[in-house]
């Protein structure tokens, strides 16, 4: 039996997290809906800074670097799928860094507000989506040749973990974008700076991993995994068919209502207020 902190912990992760993912994504995604107008008209806008040398060209990035970086990120997950499960075929890689792709952007956007917002990010329920989305596309949706288990996890957490770092960078930029943008800095110069330093965290983290690891052993009791324990059980419940699509389109809906009300922004900050512990919030 659970007491009151059990009970209100067990209705936080199985009621209102997956409430408030769905919420965060559905609000997230109407907004983009609602401001595609806006992020054209910003797009056309650097556009023309760039032909025109302008001031504003001189203080951003070139345009053309976002397009190779899309083509960039496409490219990449599609090797990385093919290359780490090769039964995955082609076909599935493609669609698999196609979505990769997709779901950085959207998800950058969920981030990037909730980041501008409130310093705080859902990275987590935003790879969770991600990862649940790639494990129907290597499933093959039922139509094509179904992969094993461990395939179709392989490809999903490889593509889902390179997904994970690109919304993480993303979020960081946007930090230090708004920090900056409070003292006057010049973004393009913050901008190359994370560029040249972004190599380092990778390389630094994945070999402290492995070398804690062989230490200690990942998921021990002397070095616990939470978050990779939580993913694991997740994983497994989606591969024996226990998603709580319900409370993700429920969530996603009353997102979507919220974020079309008027108020900029409503159904990411209520979702927020549903995804985050109570004694966050």
């Amino acid at each position: 039996q659970l007491g009151g902190a059990g009970i209100a912990n067990w209705l936080r992760l199985n009621l209102f997290r997956p409430v408030g993912i769905g919420m965060l994504v559905g609000g997230a995604i109407t907004g983009i809906v609602l401001a595609f107008p806006l992020v054209i008209s910003a797009v056309r806008s650097m556009q023309s800074a760039a032909r025109t040398r302008s001031k504003l060209s001189l203080d951003e990035m070139p345009v053309k670097f976002l397009y190779w970086g899309i083509f960039g990120a496409f490219v990449l997950l599609s090797i990385m799928s093919v290359l780490t499960t090769p039964e995955l075929g082609l076909t599935r890689g493609l669609l698999m860094a196609l979505l990769g792709t997709l779901w950085i952007w959207v998800a950058g956007v969920v981030l990037a507000e909730c980041i501008g917002r409130t310093n705080w990010s859902p990275l987590s329920g935003m790879t969770l989506i991600g990862v649940t989305l790639l494990i129907f596309v290597a499933s093959g949706f039922g139509v094509m040749e179904a992969l094993s288990d461990r395939a179709t996890v392989v490809a999903s957490i490889m593509v889902g973990g390179a997904m994970c770092v690109a919304m993480s960078q993303a979020t960081d930029l946007m930090m230090d974008l708004k920090t900056g943008y409070m003292i006057g800095a010049v973004p393009r110069r913050q901008q190359i700076a994370q560029f040249l330093g972004v190599w380092l965290g990778p390389i630094v983290i994945m070999g402290l991993i492995l070398v804690l690891h062989q230490s200690y052993g990942l998921g021990s009791d002397r070095l616990p995994a939470p978050q990779g324990q939580a993913l694991a059980s997740i994983v497994e419940g989606i591969l024996g068919g226990d998603v709580p699509v319900q409370k993700y389109g429920a969530g996603a809906l009353i997102g979507a209502l919220l974020s079309a009300s008027g108020i900029g922004g409503l159904g990411v900050v209520v979702g927020l207020g549903f995804y985050l512990p109570f004694d966050i919030v």
